[in-house]
């Protein structure tokens, strides 16, 4: 009975991963990556339509991202929205594609790009660790409603804590990763 919870548990943690993992997909890291755009909607006919949905993005260079709308009108509003995001880059277009090229972080740039890391990566863990809670909360209503032994109990907890250290091991391994290709020059 208690190992349905814990499975559910698990499954509440590995989402919490992949989220981690695809927002520090979006950080950037000195080279230019199409998944930095992934947060940029563009108006699209009255529809907030993401960047992706609206232009092909490639990387020719490994400092520079071209956009190549669909409709060649785009281009005005992709530029617009690039320059309100807080990505720091200035687009150049020539009428038909958009050129944006990464520029070197500064060490203090690297820094602030750490710290928000390290502050994704503590919401992760704080995400987690509120998952276990919920999970023991149901381990003691089991208990009290006898659906579970006492023995039983202290056993799933065990094995719940076991999941949550593994889970939390892996964020501090996947900040960690994140953390040094920022910090490489």
């Amino acid at each position: 009975m208690y190992k349905e919870k814990i499975e559910e548990a698990k499954s509440k943690m590995e989402k919490t991963l992949v989220a981690l993992k695809k927002d520090f997909s979006t950080l950037r890291a000195g080279r230019a990556n199409p998944q930095i755009l992934d947060k940029i909607t563009v108006d699209y006919y009255g529809t907030p339509t993401p960047l992706s949905g609206v232009a092909n993005i490639s990387s020719p260079e490994p400092r520079m991202l071209v956009i190549s709308p669909w409709e060649a009108k785009m281009i005005g509003p992709i530029e617009k929205e690039i320059q309100k995001s807080d990505l720091g880059i200035n687009p150049s277009n020539d009428g038909r594609v958009i050129r944006l090229v990464v520029p070197e972080l500064t060490e203090e740039r690297r820094k602030d790009l750490c710290k928000q890391v390290k502050k994704a990566a503590e919401e992760s863990k704080v995400a987690m660790r509120n998952v276990r809670r919920e999970t023991m909360d149901a381990f003691k209503k089991m208990k009290k409603d006898s659906v579970i032994t006492e023995d039983e109990q202290k056993t799933a907890e065990t094995q719940l804590q076991k999941v949550v250290d593994e889970a939390i091991k892996n964020v501090d391994k996947i900040a960690a990763e994140k953390e040094k290709e920022i910090m490489a020059v």
